[in-house]
Protein backbone atom coordinates (compact mmCIF):
# COMPACT_ATOMS: atom_id res chain seq x y z
CA UNK A 1 0.00 0.00 0.00
CA UNK A 2 2.84 2.42 0.86
CA UNK A 3 4.50 1.70 -2.47
CA UNK A 4 1.26 2.42 -4.31
CA UNK A 5 0.83 5.73 -2.48
CA UNK A 6 4.40 6.71 -3.37
CA UNK A 7 3.71 5.94 -7.04
CA UNK A 8 0.52 8.02 -6.95
CA UNK A 9 2.37 10.97 -5.38
CA UNK A 10 5.19 10.72 -7.93
CA UNK A 11 2.76 10.60 -10.85
CA UNK A 12 0.85 13.57 -9.46
CA UNK A 13 4.10 15.53 -9.25
CA UNK A 14 4.77 14.69 -12.89
CA UNK A 15 1.30 15.90 -13.83
CA UNK A 16 1.76 19.06 -11.78
CA UNK A 17 5.11 19.87 -13.40
CA UNK A 18 3.96 19.15 -16.95
CA UNK A 19 0.67 21.00 -16.63
CA UNK A 20 2.47 24.05 -15.23
CA UNK A 21 4.90 23.95 -18.15
CA UNK A 22 1.98 23.84 -20.54
CA UNK A 23 -0.05 26.62 -18.93
CA UNK A 24 2.62 28.98 -17.64
CA UNK A 25 5.40 28.54 -20.18
CA UNK A 26 3.41 27.47 -23.23
CA UNK A 27 5.45 24.31 -23.77
CA UNK A 28 3.17 22.40 -26.15
CA UNK A 29 5.07 19.13 -25.71
CA UNK A 30 4.12 19.15 -22.03
CA UNK A 31 0.44 18.65 -22.91
CA UNK A 32 0.74 15.01 -24.01
CA UNK A 33 2.99 14.26 -21.04
CA UNK A 34 0.43 15.75 -18.64
CA UNK A 35 -2.37 13.76 -20.27
CA UNK A 36 -0.32 10.57 -20.04
CA UNK A 37 0.20 11.24 -16.33
CA UNK A 38 -3.56 11.59 -15.83
CA UNK A 39 -4.16 8.21 -17.44
CA UNK A 40 -1.57 6.59 -15.20
CA UNK A 41 -3.03 8.35 -12.15
CA UNK A 42 -6.45 7.01 -13.04
CA UNK A 43 -5.13 3.44 -13.09
CA UNK A 44 -3.24 3.88 -9.83
CA UNK A 45 -6.19 5.51 -8.06
CA UNK A 46 -8.46 2.64 -9.12
CA UNK A 47 -5.89 0.21 -7.73
CA UNK A 48 -5.74 2.21 -4.49
CA UNK A 49 -9.51 2.03 -4.18
CA UNK A 50 -9.45 -1.73 -4.76
CA UNK A 51 -6.69 -2.30 -2.19
CA UNK A 52 -8.22 -0.01 0.42
CA UNK A 53 -11.62 -1.73 0.12
CA UNK A 54 -9.93 -5.12 0.55
CA UNK A 55 -8.06 -3.93 3.64
CA UNK A 56 -11.20 -2.48 5.21
CA UNK A 57 -12.89 -5.89 4.90
CA UNK A 58 -10.21 -7.53 7.04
Amino acid sequence: MKDLIQKINAEFETFKTESQSLVEKGVKAAGPRARKATLELEKQLKEFRKVSVEQSKK
